[in-house]
């Protein structure tokens, strides 16, 4: 069983789901000229404890969120891409001999799975994918083997099929992120072989993806996100979850709201950044990046980037993948640009499309 049309062509043109610890994220696009156009839209909340750490943990809960951010969108596609985490799959460059074909690679790999995979062939779903000639040896070929439980992809299938959607792929985050990329690398002004660290900070998790020729080198995961401001601001001002969620959005807090506890949480962020950078630096040849991009929910945190910036020394901005698209004019404009930091997972499957 593989890692659903990971490495594949696409068959047919597919929604990107991104299906967070705390909502679901829905994205169409279709081609506009050279470039894209956003067809169809749609973000709704998940409840606690639906997803737990990028695990599904009540599919029912789930499902019933997809089936509204479908309606909500009024998308007609039935065909989806979703993702499990990068830290779920192992991924490896493995060499094999070169004249083989895709089912004859496909039979030796598993063969010589746990040369590779620390889990029994029966419990891995995996996909593979020629990268080229080795450089090492003229009858050989580097593949690049991805590998994850079965588990995390057959309930990421089972929760499109329960909400009427047929799963078409099962793609990595960190993939679709560095796809996601493509379209925010000309925003930069640099060269392509820049050195560019995306921090996606969600509700719970911030994911470090540093970038090089428009690759993926690192990423690291850590436990820290937007949770925590809002339950200061429950913890400060006796507010229930809900409450403070709005509050946090809509505004109307105590004055000492933005010196008391938005600063703190805006320093956090900055040290949290600073440190998986100093993680990256401590294990790779490089001492810098070029660009700093903010993604996730807390990215378009007023003055967040600027803050970024002058703490770092790098410059700083927040992502927009839709910066350069058109946009359906049954899609709100506003509302897009807000999410917009907070879909990059969601456009990068949502380009699977056009493979």
């Amino acid at each position: 069983m593989a890692i659903s049309g990971l490495f594949q062509k696409k068959q047919q043109a597919v929604l990107g789901l991104d299906v967070s610890s705390t909502s679901v994220k829905l994205l169409e696009l279709s081609r506009s000229g050279a470039g894209f156009r956003v067809e169809s839209y749609s973000v709704r909340p998940l409840p606690p404890g639906a997803v737990v750490e990028k695990n599904i943990a009540e599919q029912e809960a789930v499902a019933e969120a997809i089936r509204r951010v479908v309606q909500q969108s009024k998308t007609k596609l039935k065909h989806a891409a979703v993702a499990v985490a990068g830290s779920a799959v192992i991924t490896k460059i493995i060499e094999m001999p070169a004249g083989l074909d895709d089912d004859a690679m496909d039979g030796q790999i598993r063969m010589e799975a746990d040369q590779y995979i620390p889990y029994p062939i029966d419990e891995v779903a995996l996909d593979f994918e020629v990268l080229g000639p080795s450089p090492n040896r003229n009858d050989q070929v580097d593949v690049l083997l991805a590998a994850c439980r079965s588990e995390n992809v057959d309930t990421r299938k089972d929760v499109l099929e329960d909400a009427g959607l047929i799963p078409a792929i099962v793609d990595v985050e960190a993939y679709a992120m560095e796809r996601a990329f493509s379209l925010i690398l000309p925003q930069l002004g640099g060269g392509e072989d820049s050195t560019v660290a995306i921090v996606d900070i969600g509700a719970t998790m911030t994911t470090l993806n540093v970038l090089h020729g428009g690759k993926i080198i690192y990423t690291r995961e850590q436990l820290f996100g937007g949770k925590q401001l809002t339950e200061e601001i429950q913890r400060r001002y006796g507010l229930s979850s809900e409450e403070a969620g709005l509050a946090k959005k809509q505004g109307g807090l105590p004055d000492d709201y933005e010196s008391e506890v938005l600063q703190p949480f805006k320093d956090a962020v900055v040290q949290q950044i600073t440190r998986s950078l100093q993680f990256f630096f401590s294990s790779s040849e490089y001492n810098e990046v070029d660009y700093i991009v903010l993604a996730g929910g807390v990215a378009s945190m007023d003055g967040l980037s600027d803050l970024v910036q002058e703490k770092l020394g790098t410059p700083a901005t927040v992502a927009n993948p839709f910066a350069n698209m058109s946009v359906a004019s049954r899609i709100n404009a506003v509302d897009l640009s807000n999410d917009a930091p907070a879909l990059m997972i969601a456009t990068g499957l949502a380009l699977r499309s056009f493979d």
